[in-house]
């Protein structure tokens, strides 16, 4: 196991897991339960770097040479992240305590076949887009700017070992591309462990995103994330959960967007009924009336949905 100083994980060769989450890969930091890490990424394959205008890192490109691409397509992750003590049935909940841009631009695209109206937008497209650290706005091609909003696309554990390497695109119970543009700093997600020492990887930094993501592509981006580990143990999740300072999240996964509907909403009702004395029926109620159920994304293949129930709905019920 390789243990890089500081609880820091820079993104190089070494540490770029390209295209996949795996069981198998060795860990390139292993930290205690309450400890942080901060972890820096990229993001971008060659074809979206860009030749000018804007500072392209030299681990970027140096990923770009030597690392292998195991899954096509897939995104440049960091990790994996081994945290003492966490073991199948626990849960991992990884505090975000800090995000800040790694690179002065950003990219999207429009991809052929891809996105959530292929059909009307059949042609390729790629543009960059300048982001301004200080004044956290991006500056849209045709002059426009928008406020930025980072967090990780892409935040997950490893999966249980007989599913061997699995895409990054896909999310699923063990997290991965959720693309839950809620989980920026101040954020905490919540993650079932189906290994020894969790595994935890993080990559496709996002400056900003809408809910549904629908052109397939955020404003893509370099980030680099501090984060604090817990283990729950004992604490066994199903489906990956979230709170922020103002609400709790489930989350649903599916192929069709009704059922990933249905699974978060189910998640949500146990999470209440978990937590307070109401009945299911009165949690279903409850929801029905004070919980927002959205569109977290419509272009990983698995679509996602996310439900959000303020706290202090949770408090009023007894929880």
């Amino acid at each position: 196991m390789n243990a890089i100083g500081q609880n820091l994980v820079p993104a190089s060769p070494e540490t770029a897991q390209w295209g996949y989450f795996d069981a198998t890969r060795e860990p390139v930091l292993e930290i205690n339960s309450g400890e942080q890490v901060r972890i820096n990424t990229v993001s971008g394959v060659p074809a979206v770097t860009p030749e000018t205008g804007y500072t392209v890192l030299p681990e970027h490109r140096e990923i770009h040479e030597k690392t292998e691409r195991r899954q096509t397509p897939g995104h440049i992750l960091t990790g994996p992240v081994y945290i003492n003590g966490a073991a199948p049935g626990d849960s991992l909940e990884i505090r975000i305590l800090d995000i800040e841009l790694a690179f002065d631009w950003g990219w999207n695209a429009i991809r052929p076949t891809g996105g959530t109206i292929p059909e009307d937008f059949p042609e390729e497209r790629l543009m960059h887009i300048g982001l301004d650290k200080v004044r956290n706005v991006g500056r849209m091609p045709w002059g426009q700017e928008v406020e930025l909003a980072p967090f990780f696309g892409v935040m997950g554990v490893a999966p249980p070992k007989e599913r061997g390497s699995v895409t990054s695109i896909i999310p699923g119970d063990f997290g991965g591309n959720l693309d839950l543009k809620e989980l920026t700093k101040g954020a905490t997600l919540f993650l079932p462990v189906f290994n020894e020492g969790a595994l935890f990887a993080c990559g496709d930094g996002h400056a900003a995103q809408g809910n549904g993501e629908v052109c397939i592509t955020a404003i893509e981006t370099g980030l680099n994330g501090t984060f604090e580990m817990h283990v729950r143990k004992g604490e066994t999740l199903t489906m990956p959960r979230a709170e922020t300072d103002t609400h709790y999240i489930c989350m649903g996964i599916d192929p069709d967007l009704d059922e990933a509907a249905k699974q978060a909403l189910r998640e949500m009702i146990k999470f209440i009924t978990e937590r307070t004395p109401l009945s299911a029926a009165d949690a279903y109620s409850l929801c029905s009336i004070t919980c927002d159920m959205n569109c977290t994304q419509l272009v990983n293949q698995h679509k996602g949905v996310h439900a959000m129930l303020p706290k202090e709905v949770l408090a009023g019920a007894g929880g």
